[in-house]
Parts: C-alpha cells; structure tokens; sequence
C-alpha cells in the first residue's frame, strides 16, 4: 500500500478551491499525497499545490480534466496511477449550480449540471473504482447536498436532481463494491464557498435562522468529516451523511 513516495494517496476532484481545497489541505495535512483536479481554475490549483508541497512535504499532483467526459476521467485515473502508484481516496467533490428562475432555465443548462454533478460522480466511482478493486481496497466520498433530500429550493431543481441522483449512485455502488471498498455520501447543508458568495446578507441572515448553530458551515469543518468518514470510519459504509448544522 505504499508508492515510490511512500504515503497513500487521496484524489479530489474539483479542488482547487473552495471544499474541494480544504479536503486537499486535509489529507495533506494526514500525509496523504495528493490530487488537485481542476478545470478552470489552474492558477488557484497550482498556488495550492506549492503550498501543500512547502508546509506539509508531501506530492501534490495537478490534474485538469472534465469529470463529465469520460475519456478525461479515464486520463485522470491513468495518470493518478502512473505517476502515484494508487488510489487509497477518493473524493467526488467537483460540482455546479446554475440557479435561474423556471422560466430562464434550458435544457442545455440542466444537462450540463447533470453531466458534472451526477454522470462525473458515476464516472470517476466506475474507474477509480476498477483500480481499488485490483488493490482489493479504498474509499469513496460521494458529497451531495442537503438539496438532495430534504431542502428543496426550485432555483436550483436541477441542482436538487443531480445531488439526489449523487445519493442513488451512492447505495448502488457501495452495495456493488462490497466488502473491499467503502463508498458513503455526505450532504453538507449551507457553507461558506464562492458558490454562496453572491447570496444577499438578508438572505443569508434569514436562512440562519433554520439553523441550530446560527451560521453557515465553514469548508474546512465539512473537509475534516470527508477525512473521518473516508479514513477513519471504517466501519462505516453505504451512509449519507447530513452536515448542515442542525437545519430545522
């Protein structure tokens, strides 16, 4: 279980900022080496690369891909293994929301929130998880959203979809993936990420009011759960997960 660099390795998709970078600097943190995928944002993924590499010592690999395209998660998953070894985590972070009114929202636009948040999910869980069937061992984070069970908000139905569908894909593979690799889903309610950043102060204050703790989640506590629940929990399989500080 070890690579040339002598650590085991989790692989974060969507994770140059945001939850997906708190995870990153979470497993770093725990020795882990690392993958930084990102698509858009190089810039911010190669500064949390350095800064990984510097305060923790470990290998940070960047990867661009698009979780949505098959060929990309499979180019992903092949460099992942060449250049670290193997795949001890992973984690299905990579996510989009495009919320519009019913009347602005299209076809295109809710394919495209389906294609990453649900068919990247299912592509990533199908081939990292022929790797960690090989090892005969792994772990998979599948997040979802609170939007995906129970806070429901027709702005961002598609949304709501995808991240329900998330939690289906979950119970299938950790049922089809037993007893090697365990496979559990979180469902983060409100956090503080550059997705939620347009929200008005008055909405934001008004949304607190439903929650026990009063505020919104900050993304290195949902970051810390992602390592418990894929490391530590390991009697832990086929769970969702509710992180939403007590909404009510």
């Amino acid at each position: 279980m070890s690579d040339s660099y002598g650590k085991k390795v989790a692989l974060v998709t969507g994770s140059s900022r945001g939850i997906g970078a708190a995870t990153i600097e979470v497993f770093a943190k725990n020795n882990y080496n690392v993958v930084i995928n990102y698509l858009n944002s190089e810039n911010e993924a190669l500064d949390l690369k350095s800064r990984i590499e510097a305060k923790y010592g470990v290998k940070a690999l960047v990867v661009k891909a698009d979780v949505s395209k098959e060929e990309e998660v499979k180019k992903l998953v092949e460099v992942t293994k060449r250049e670290l070894g193997h795949i001890d985590v992973l984690v299905n972070n990579a996510g989009i929301a495009i919320d519009t009114t019913l009347e602005d929202k299209t076809v295109d636009n809710f394919r495209k929130i389906i294609d990453v948040n649900l068919i990247g999910c299912f592509l990533m869980c199908k081939y990292v998880g022929e790797v960690m069937n090989k090892q005969g061992y792994g772990s998979i984070v599948n997040i979802s959203s609170t939007n995906g069970i129970d806070s429901y908000y027709a702005y961002s139905m598609d949304y709501d979809a995808s991240k329900a569908g998330v939690i289906s894909l979950t119970h299938n593979f950790a049922n089809l993936y037993a007893p090697n690799i365990r496979v559990n889903s979180i469902a983060p309610g409100w956090v503080n990420t550059e997705m939620n950043k347009e929200l008005g102060e008055d909405y934001i204050n008004d949304e607190c009011k439903h929650i026990l703790l009063g505020r919104f989640a900050e993304p290195n506590e949902v970051a810390e759960f992602i390592y418990y629940i894929g490391v530590e929990a390991t009697y832990v399989n086929d769970a969702i997960i509710k992180i939403d500080g007590g909404r009510c």
